[in-house]
């Protein structure tokens, strides 16, 4: 409750709306899309990802419709490969537990070391759905909106043709 808590928060101060649809827990994109009927918007899956030294981090965000081609993404970013973060990196560095994984969950990264990475059919998708940082609710906001957040918190984003 406490790390929605946080992210609905940070997005009043920053006057942005969303919408919120609750919902039994799940972990995985395919598990969401059962409770996703009647939610208008572009649903994303979030991949939390570390290159081969694990000296970077990296959010990828892409369609649910789009499969996640790490080796493809890795060669794009200039990295030699990618593997799916730890559960201790995840927690270190976002604030979150597997199932949840979130760009609110930018809103822990104090220090700004993770590059967010995203699709570039998602610039003008309009609502995108995340989860809250938790996996029973997804939050629905502007694409416009969801840039003014990118804003304030700082990391660096890279766009993408995934």
């Amino acid at each position: 409750m406490e790390r929605e808590k946080k992210v609905l928060e940070a997005l009043e101060r920053l006057g942005i709306p969303a919408t919120r649809v609750e919902h039994p827990p799940v972990f995985t994109a395919e598990e969401a899309a059962v409770h996703w009927k009647g939610v208008a918007g572009a649903h994303c899956k979030n991949l939390f990802v570390r290159n081969q030294k694990g000296n970077r981090h990296y959010l990828i965000i892409l369609p649910v419709s789009k499969k996640a081609d790490l080796q493809a993404l890795a060669r794009v970013l200039g990295e030699d490969r990618f593997s799916f973060a730890s559960a201790e990196r995840l927690d270190r560095f976002l604030g979150l537990e597997p199932g949840s994984v979130s760009p609110f969950g930018l809103i822990n990264d104090s220090k700004k070391e993770v590059v967010v990475v995203l699709d570039e059919d998602l610039r003008t998708a309009s609502p995108l759905n995340f989860h809250p940082n938790v996996n029973t609710a997804t939050l629905g906001l502007s694409a416009e909106d969801f840039q003014k957040f990118l804003s304030w918190c700082g990391n660096k984003v890279l766009w993408i043709r995934a």
